[in-house]
């Protein structure tokens, strides 16, 4: 009878352990807030009242993770929030311009490929791109600095998000950039927020990681946040990759850029004329 007892509570014990395993589909909900007010203010620069008060109030965007065992994909979530201004934000910004912002896109991952592909629209062409977590962006359309030197600084610092157990790594990044003539290297810093309990692994800057999940990003008036988890069934083609659209390398994506960048110059000096 004491036997019976025993592998009794065992099977419960287990069963209740399966029940308690995180789910392995679903779709977390993301919020990345941009405030211009909170990015000046961090980066030192004083303004008066009067343009304090033309400053852009901040923004909200909403963005999905969509999840299972084999894929997944990140996008701008159909229902994005609503801004301070009343208005849908419609723009992807993660504050982090010099991680590859000024394209609006799309992340693809296939677990089991270790792969990552990004979506993006250019010249009213759809492009899909191979990328790589951690790896520095190509070159943003408009500028010809280069991509930023990053260390990543591990701490044993934790905090939870959404039930999970997430550790701090703090990205601090090197870039150098000609100021009035004199080149000058400007540092920076960014917090990620990572937990290895979801058992994949993501970014919602791809640019920024170094494992696991990463739930939390934290720049000078930026934040990017998982709010909220669901777990269900999420086929395959919900997070397959889109067809016919048009494959591009790193390299060919940097010269468009390029070539873009100059035809937009030479147009402006035309117009001088």
């Amino acid at each position: 009878m004491k036997q019976i007892f025993i592998a009794v509570l065992g099977l419960f014990a287990f069963s209740a352990q399966v029940q308690a395993q995180p789910g392995r589909s679903g779709a977390i909900q993301f919020e990345s807030t941009f405030d211009p007010a909170a990015l000046t203010a961090a980066n030192g620069i004083k303004l008066s009242q009067e343009a304090t008060a033309r400053i852009p109030k901040s923004s909200v965007t909403s963005f999905e993770l969509l999840f299972n065992t084999d894929k997944a994909s990140y996008k701008q979530a159909a229902d994005p929030k609503i801004n301070n201004n009343g208005r849908g934000s419609g723009i992807r910004y993660g504050g982090l311009g010099v991680f590859g912002g000024g394209i609006s896109k799309d992340y693809y991952y296939d677990f089991k490929d270790h792969r990552l592909t990004q979506a993006f629209d250019l010249n009213d062409t759809l492009f899909l791109m191979e990328d790589t977590l951690g790896m520095p962006p190509v070159v943003g359309f408009g500028t010809l600095h280069p991509a930023p030197a990053i260390e990543y600084i591990k701490s044993d610092e934790r905090r939870d998000i959404l039930g999970f157990k997430c550790h701090k790594v703090t990205a601090m990044t090197t870039v150098k950039r000609k100021i009035q003539g004199m080149e000058k290297e400007i540092t920076d810093e960014v917090i990620l927020w990572y937990t290895d309990e979801l058992g994949f692994d993501f970014s919602p800057n791809p640019v920024l990681w170094t494992a696991g999940t990463v739930l939390a990003i934290e720049g000078k008036g930026t934040r990017i946040e998982a709010k909220s988890i669901r777990y269900k069934e999420v086929d395959t083609k919900e997070v397959g990759l889109p067809e016919n659209i048009t494959t591009i390398s790193r390299g060919q994506l940097r010269d468009k850029l390029e070539s873009r960048r100059k035809q937009i110059h030479f147009s402006r000096i035309g117009s001088w004329n």
